[in-house]
Order: structure tokens, then sequence, then C-alpha cells
């Protein structure tokens, strides 16, 4: 029999270097993991009399044992826990939904530089402004600085093998470089001060067009001068918008913690060069009965740890002491302040955070409740009950493919009153005559459920299949032969004009279809599920698709190998910018001879 849990005993042997505590169960479940700058002060704290809250008495009444791993600093620790937390999700942790990462507008160092929407690791070979808090709020951005400075998005494939201009030249959102419609200098000039715009230099751009527009009236070049008029028009009535904007041109996030009715919700707001870009809304889980102080805290820490630290972060509530800021300034390697604001802009940006934050609670409290009453009756309907401590979970599958090439098929997860897209499958169907729906179905069905079968894996409460009986039946024959034949399933068929509102249900069977009224909201959250599945497939198919035709067309070629074909490819950027190479332009390629520039050209064209 295991000894009680004795903390006097454990405390004695802890040190008071920085490091990472679990703490443990009696059936070894972590339930919490902490870090600490002195081990010995943080976990003494847990076990005195006078706790935080009956969240942290409930977790220490089930500690069985204690775990530390010792670091060289702080920041190490932070790394360490955070990596614990997203690998064990110990159920005390308040933990945040980790976003991979947040888009950047880029800008190469290409002879004509390229304007562009970014989003993963960043490296020297160009320029990046953000992180945005969403792709809209990029995409915004590039609009505006494609009128006011014309810059080319193309991918350099497509500009370096153009023989005329594009439509956005036609429209005038780009000043045609690919066909020499601009001088490299004067296309210099522009992107020298879209650089400065985005670095919140907005002024110092107004203050150089206005030169330029002067020098162009005194050599009476009006036309010239009429685009600099434009251009400085088009920078005031950004200013004008920018009701947030400070002159400073600082680079801040501002961080607001709200909670209402027992929901918390922690706004980030991104302030870069000065301009307010928006806002991105976040729940956390496990939050209980947490301060807002305490959830505030487990954001800056998870948050950072993963993306790029401001030169300052203004906060609603004051922290409890200066451990935070050390630690950030630790990770940046320079100070990093995070305090509440002091000036009137940044009060202004805090609490334009705050009122977002509260909508975003009004707004998830609607969506919630929406679907939980969707999912109820669902759950009458069908009788569907979870396992024991398991919410419902439904699987949707659907097949994409065009007239049979490059078929994907998708599973996508419903549970917890929202699709888990870190669980979602794509599966490249293999060995199954082109156009065969119900094999594709079955062998991904196949696939899904092999580990389930063997008991590994989570089983769903309901499975859903995009299609009528022939797709049933081929998903329940491979159920039947993983031995799953009891799991719950449905058939979504398509009614007729493939209107929203005359599905039919199908059920494996032979009970008879049913059709539910359009309002009945168990038939709006099954609609939900299964237009996700099809999205998720016909968007792994377009890539599988992309992928095969790049590549098959050069297959057919004699002396065109796989080495061959990736030297081509990442020369020209993709088959297009083959096809559109000369015979002198694909002799140029290491590895390709006249000879055989000659057979590719002709075979393509």
């Amino acid at each position: 029999m295991d000894e009680p849990f004795d903390p006097k005993t454990l405390l004695t042997t802890l040190t008071d270097l920085p490091g990472v505590y679990r703490m443990i169960d009696a059936q070894g479940k972590v339930l919490y993991v902490g870090k600490a700058k002195n081990l010995k002060k943080r976990v003494s704290s847990y076990f005195r009399d006078n706790l935080s809250s009956p969240r942290i008495a409930l977790m220490v009444s089930r500690i069985a044992r204690v775990e530390t791993t010792v670091t060289r600093s702080e920041a190490e620790a932070l790394l360490l826990e955070n990596n614990l937390i997203k690998r064990l999700a110990p159920r005390y942790n308040i933990l945040f939904r980790d976003d991979k990462s947040y888009p950047y507008i880029v800008i190469s160092h290409d002879p004509f530089p390229r304007f562009a929407f970014y989003r993963g690791a960043t490296n020297r070979d160009a320029d990046y402004f953000g992180p945005y808090p969403s792709s809209a709020a990029v995409r915004e951005s590039i609009n505006l600085l494609q009128r006011m400075f014309r810059l080319r998005t193309c991918e350099n494939s497509v500009f370096s093998n153009r023989s005329r201009p594009c439509l956005l030249y036609q429209i005038k959102r780009c000043s045609g470089p690919c066909v020499g419609l601009v001088t490299p200098e004067a296309y210099a000039q522009d992107a020298q001060m879209a650089s400065m715009f985005l670095q919140g230099r907005q002024q110092e751009v107004i203050g150089r067009l206005s030169e330029a527009m002067d020098r162009a009236v005194a050599e009476l070049a009006f036309e010239q001068a009429a685009v600099y008029r434009d251009q400085i028009q088009s920078l005031r009535r950004v200013q004008d918008r920018q009701y947030v904007e400070s002159a400073r041109g600082e680079d801040a996030d501002v961080l607001v913690v709200v909670e209402e009715g027992g929901m918390f919700c922690v706004n980030l707001a991104m302030v870069r060069g000065g301009r307010h870009l928006g806002d991105k809304p976040q729940f956390p889980s496990n939050a209980g009965d947490s301060t807002p102080v305490e959830v505030l805290v487990a954001f800056l820490y998870q948050h950072y740890l993963n993306h790029p630290i401001p030169a300052r972060i203004l906060v609603n509530l004051a922290l409890p002491d200066s451990e935070v800021a050390e630690t950030l300034t630790e990770l940046a390697g320079r100070q990093v302040p995070v305090a509440q604001p002091h000036l009137t802009m940044h009060k202004v940006w805090v609490e334009m955070a705050e009122q977002n934050g509260r909508l975003a609670i009004t707004a998830r409290r609607s969506q919630l409740a929406r679907q939980e009453t969707r999912l109820e009756a669902l759950r009458e309907l069908f009788n569907l009950e979870p396992a024991e401590g398991q919410e419902i979970r439904i699987e949707c599958f659907d097949i994409s493919h065009t007239q049979g090439e490059s078929t994907v098929a998708s599973c996508v997860v419903y549970q917890g009153s929202g699709m888990r897209k870190s669980e979602y499958r794509r599966f490249n169907i293999k060995d199954v005559r082109p156009g065969d729906d119900y094999a594709a179905m079955r062998q991904a069905v196949s696939r899904r459920y092999e580990k389930v079968s063997g008991g590994e894996g989570i089983a769903p409460s309901l499975i859903l299949i995009d299609g009528g009986k022939g797709q049933v039946g081929a998903a329940a024959s491979a159920l039947e032969e993983l031995g799953l034949s009891h799991l719950a399933m449905l058939g979504v068929a398509k009614g007729e004009g493939r209107k929203p509102g005359l599905e039919s249900l199908v059920f494996p069977d032979e009970r008879e279809s049913v059709q539910l009224a359009a309002e009945h909201p168990a038939l709006h959250l099954i609609q939900e599920i299964r237009d996700e599945a099809h999205r998720f497939a016909v968007s792994g198919h377009r890539l599988q698709r992309g992928k095969t035709r790049k590549t098959s067309r050069l297959e057919d070629i004699d002396g065109v190998g796989p080495r061959r074909r990736k030297a081509l490819i990442a020369h020209f950027g993709g088959l297009q910018g083959i096809v559109n190479a000369g015979i002198d332009q694909l002799s140029a390629v290491p590895g390709i001879s006249r000879e055989l520039a000659e057979k590719i050209y002709a075979t393509l064209h």
C-alpha cells in the first residue's frame, strides 16, 4: 500500500533553483504543471492554510506526489513548462488554443520587390511587417498599399515569364514592372515608401511625396504630379480612418482580460508602426474559478513563447510582481515593459480592447447556446449517448475528385460545441477504380477506424457520411469488418436540386430514410458538419490535383526523370512557368541540353 503524501517531507528535499514542478494524482495523471524562479518557495505556497481559491484547494487534496525538474533559468523553465502543458493538457492548467502562426506582409529583396501575404517562419531574404491579428487585416492592408504604391503581388515564376501586363496593371493596382512599364529606380522608390508606411512613418512618406509633386509641377510633368497627389490623398484618408493611430510609430500588443458570468475572454489587439491592426479574442479552457490576473499571466507565458514579443505590452490589470516582465525580457534579449497604460492614447487602446472583449463574450454565449440547442435536438432525435465522462463526438466523411482524378477523402470532427480542426484528417485514396466513390468511402472509413478497433483512439458517438445508400452501405461494411458495427451512423443524401433543407437522412439498416423539417435545429447541425467535411475534402483534392498536374505532363517526356523535373520546377516555379519558357530559357537549366529543351518545348506546345 502506498504511503500517504507528506508535503513536509517533500519540501525538505526541494531546491531554491528555478525549474518546473508537476502535481500528480494517485492514478499517475498530471494535475498541474508550473514553473518557478525558486522551486522551494513556489511549491511551498500550495501547502499553506489560506489557498487562493477552492479550485486550487481541490487540486492540492488530490496530490499523491510532486515531481520537479531543475533548469538553468526561468526562461528555460517556461519553455519546458509550455511543452509539458501542450503534451499533457493537465486539467488544472489554464489552457489557450495554440495558434501556429500569425500572418505578415512580406516585401521581398528581388530587383523588383514582391509585396505579399505571408504566414510561417521568417528569414533574411525579405522584410516582414506584422504580425497581424487575422488574414483579413493583412489583405486589407495589401489592397490599400496596392492602390497607393502599385507594387507587384505575383509569384516570381509568373513575373519572369510575362509578355504583357496583367489585369492589375489595367485597374491601376500595379505599375507593370514585368514588362518594363516602370523604371527600376521609380519602382524601388515606391517599395521604400511602402516599407516606411508599414513602419509607421506616414508623415515622412507624405513629405517625400509632396516634394516629388512640387518637382513634377515645376518640370510641367502634370500627369506624374497628379499620381503623387492621389497617393497623398490616399495616405491622408488612411490617417483620418485610423482614429486610434499613434504618431509615435510604436509597436505594442494590448492585452486585456474581461470576465462576465464566469466566462473569461483574453482580447489581444496589435499595434504596429503606430497603426491599430485589429483584435483577436481568445477563450481559455480550464479557467474555472481562476482570477482574471491568473488568466492574464497564463496567456502572457503561453503566447509569447511561440510568437514575437513587441517593444511594449499594455495590460488592463496590475500584475502581482515583476516576474512576467523579467521572464519576457530574458526571452526577448531586451527590455520588455509590461504595464497598465498611462498615456491617453494607450488608455484608448485598452478601453477599446475591453469593449471588444465584452462583445466577443456576448457573441460566444449566443453561439454556444445555439450549438447546445442543436446538439440536444440531435441527441434526442437519435438517442445519442456519449461514453462516461466524454462529450458527444461526431465525425463526418466526404469524398472529392475531378472525374476520378486525385481522389481525396476527408474526416472532420465535431465535439464540445465546435469543430476540432486539430483532429481533422485527409486520406489520399489509392488502388481503387477512378470515380468509385463507394470503394473510396470504404477505404477512408477503414483507415480512420483501424486503430479504434484495436483499442486505440476515440470512438465517435455518431458517424455522418456525405452520400446516400451506396456510400452508407460501403462505410457500414468497413465498420463491420473492423468489429465496430455498433457505432451509430447516418448518411446525408442531397435533396432535389441539391437545395439545403431538402436532405434525406439515410440509415445503414432497413429503416426508411428521414427528411427533417428545414428549420429543425438537428438538421442545421448536420448541415454545418457536412459542409465543413465537404470544404475540407475539396481543398485537399485541389492541393493533391495541383501537385499531380505539376509533374504529370513532364513525366511523359523521355529523358526528364525525377531529378530534372525537380530542377525545372524549382527554376520556373511550376508547370505554367515551364510552359511559358522558351527553348533558350529551358536549356539554361542545369542538366537540360539544347536537344532536350527542344523536346520539352515541343511536348508542351
